[in-house]
């Protein structure tokens, strides 16, 4: 009888070392188990949508997938890893609710073809697969706050399932869509363009992947030392803070997120999310509401490790050119190649299944932080494969 791995994640233990130390203990990374699936949301030509002006829409549809794969998670009792790309998102699935995440998903695709033109490309791997081609999937859990934990993962597994996903000619012939709606209860894209904190004046959205043959988990320990020495804690760069909260009440806003949860406009629930938000308002001031946005800055993911380390900080130019130097050096030393994107905001998109330890808050920089940092990385890869 197969052994259920259900459970996996849920099981597995959050350390609470520092990020650079974790990086630097194998014996705490495991293999994901063989039965579970890679899967991949992307947009396709989100460069071009984000040059167009649509990045609050790519956003809003990369959430809309994480938000749709969570809650069936949810359900079921699952703790399924996850890592926000700015413009899609990769989860590791179980074969429990590897079919129904595709499903559901794949309705979304289309909800999302229709209501905004875009495209979201859905593709799945197992991980049997991955590892029987050479490549490795060792995760950790990491322990950012007491409330809040993510995962961690390295090798180069995900990398192989990206371009197989993103191939012309993968298709998903063997799943249709759920004819359930998608369950997108709980996701919310209602806050402002965030300006820095105080004592800041910059957003730097970063990308950072090891080259091949350099020790992925040595190189990556460095990059976030530099960081910590350089920008200091990690809630010292945090790039929200409570004072710069603004909620973006605007029937437009809410219009967006309505189609991106349930594909339709209805006048009587706009109204009503509206007054909603009214009150939203007015109880983000009481103590209860001042303690949610507390938490919300806690629980704000701001820095993802899927293979390459993924982070939004904020600091000042001086901290910025200092990084970017020490990273030019990492570069031309062959053991690093980087992308990075500065901006003057960043921007955020919530999953709230319930106010008081249940919500997740994605952050990107404004202006298609990841997307444009991920552009500047690739044509780098470019150069560095001639």
């Amino acid at each position: 009888m197969p052994i259920d791995t259900s459970q996996y994640y849920n099981k597995l233990k959050s350390s609470h070392l520092s990020l650079s130390s974790l990086l630097k203990q194998n014996k705490l990374f495991h293999k994901v188990p063989e039965d579970w699936h890679v899967i991949i949301t992307d947009i396709r030509n989100s460069t071009q949508a984000v040059f167009n002006g649509s990045h609050e829409n790519v956003n809003l549809i990369a959430t809309g997938s994480i938000v749709t794969v969570l809650n069936l998670a949810f359900k079921h009792n699952i703790g399924v890893p996850f890592f926000f790309g700015g413009d899609g998102a990769t989860f590791l699935v179980p074969p429990s609710i590897a079919g129904k995440s595709l499903e559901a998903l794949l309705l979304f695709k289309a909800n999302t073809k229709t209501n905004f033109n875009l495209e979201l490309r859905v593709g799945s791997v197992t991980v049997a697969d991955i590892y029987q081609h050479g490549h490795t999937l060792d995760i950790s859990k990491f322990s950012i706050s007491e409330y809040f934990s993510i995962p961690v993962l390295l090798g180069n597994g995900l990398d192989y399932a990206e371009k197989i996903i993103k191939g012309e000619d993968y298709l998903l012939s063997h799943h249709t869509p759920s004819e359930e709606e998608p369950d997108l209860s709980g996701m919310q894209c209602r806050w402002d363009k965030i300006a820095p904190p105080d004592n800041t004046n910059e957003i730097v959205t970063l990308l950072v992947v090891a080259t091949a043959g350099t020790p992925q988990s040595e190189v990556f320990s460095s990059v976030i030392s530099l960081i910590d020495e350089i920008y200091g804690t990690p809630e010292k760069r945090q790039p929200i803070s409570v004072s710069k909260l603004k909620l973006k009440t605007t029937f437009n806003r809410l219009s967006l997120e309505m189609l991106a949860r349930i594909g339709k406009i209805k006048a009587l629930k706009l109204i009503q999310n509206w007054i909603i938000n009214i009150i939203g308002y007015f109880y983000l001031r009481s103590k209860k509401g001042k303690t949610y946005l507390d938490l919300l800055v806690k629980m704000s993911d701001t820095l993802v490790i899927d293979g390459k380390i993924n982070t939004v900080i904020s600091g000042t130019e001086a901290q910025r050119k200092k990084l970017q130097a020490a990273l030019d050096v990492l570069e031309q030393e062959g053991k690093i190649l980087y992308g990075l994107h500065l901006s003057s905001e960043s921007i955020m998109s919530c999953y709230v299944r319930d106010m008081k330890d249940g919500h997740i808050h994605f952050v990107d920089g404004a202006d298609g932080g990841y997307t444009m940092a991920a552009t500047m990385l690739k044509t780098k890869f470019k150069n560095h494969a001639l």
